[in-house]
């Protein structure tokens, strides 16, 4: 019994579900969500550097110079899903109602997230060096595509958001994604060259700092949706068809680029970082970018999509990343 209880019942996973309802159903502070998002900061900066001091240039060059998964990550975040959200938005409407859809619809355009994506492929023990380099390339080309994309499909459904503001997004994002995924990348790759053999022999070390961050990632963005009454009004039934839209989209999209991985000729470590990476979005890019692109009293229910979707992903990737692990 006990044997059976730990193949199918992962402790990692039983903490995210300890976390998300957590922050669903126990009211935080302000204090200690400000902690817990610092807390999550930090993290992701120390991933970063451990992800630097543990792979060599070679792999990260090598990386670069993917194609096949690299155009398999950006066809499958900007093309395939877009696409895909626009079909689930207009058959989701009559029973999710128009902002709830135009939610599902701006979630398709979003780019792939950075931290998860890559430390969910470190789990499964995929392509590091690949997904590192795909997700970092999405996020920043995410943050003139997104934009481009939502004004073109979604103009109809109000998007009037000011240039200067999103300039201001693409630059803050992008600025970001700089410091505080690919400065601290930099410094380790700097100094694997006298710590990489240490790091790379002690692989429990950036496990454990893998899921510690996909944790803090988990119980901040609920706690904050909490916080600001995302949930408020909302039906049971309404929650129960967005999580059966976004399971579907999910489903989909992690088919097809399982599968799609093989049609391109990858093998089992780059399939990983194409799965991890092209069928996550960006809830943190999703959530600032949706401020600047549309009305102040639309962005909350276009939003709650998003955060539903970033949830369910976190969660069955991360069993998903973990069967992937035991079979290697």
């Amino acid at each position: 019994m006990r044997r059976v209880v730990s193949q199918w019942v992962d402790p990692f996973i039983a903490a995210i579900v300890v976390v998300l309802l957590g922050g669903l159903l126990v009211p935080v502070p302000d204090g200690v969500r400000d902690v817990t998002g610092a807390a999550g900061d930090v993290a992701v900066v120390l991933l970063f550097l451990l992800y630097g001091a543990r792979l060599s240039t070679r792999d990260v060059l090598r990386g670069l110079r993917d194609w096949r998964l690299q155009g398999g990550i950006l066809a499958a975040t900007f093309v395939l899903f877009p696409v895909l959200a626009w079909v689930a938005a207009l058959l989701s409407e009559p029973f999710l109602g128009a902002g709830l859809a135009a939610g599902v619809l701006y979630l398709g355009l979003l780019p792939s997230t950075v931290q998860s994506s890559v430390a969910f492929t470190s789990v499964a023990r995929g392509d590091v060096a690949g997904a590192i380099c795909g997700a970092t390339v999405s996020n920043t080309l995410g943050m003139v595509l997104t934009p481009l994309l939502a004004l073109w499909l979604m103009t109809g459904g109000g998007a009037s958001g000011d240039a200067g503001d999103l300039a201001s997004v693409g630059l803050g994002g992008i600025g970001g994604v700089l410091l505080q995924l690919l400065l601290p990348f930099a410094v380790g790759q700097v100094l694997q060259r006298w710590v990489g053999d240490w790091v790379r022999a002690h692989r429990p070390l950036t496990l454990a700092v893998d899921r510690g961050t996909i944790l803090l990632i988990v119980f901040s963005a609920v706690a904050d949706a909490s916080a600001e009454g995302v949930w408020d009004g909302m039906s049971p039934w309404v929650v129960v068809a967005l999580l059966g839209v976004s399971a579907v989209l999910l489903a989909v999209m992690l088919a097809a680029t399982w599968w799609g991985g093989r049609g391109l000729g990858l093998d089992d470590e780059r399939r990983v970082a194409l799965l991890m990476c092209g069928s996550k979005k960006s809830l943190a890019t999703g959530l600032p970018m949706a401020i600047a692109l549309f009305p102040a009293a639309a962005v909350g229910t276009i939003a709650v999509p998003v955060i539903v979707f970033h949830q369910l992903q976190l969660v069955v990737c991360s069993v998903i990343a973990r069967q992937l692990a035991l079979r290697r």
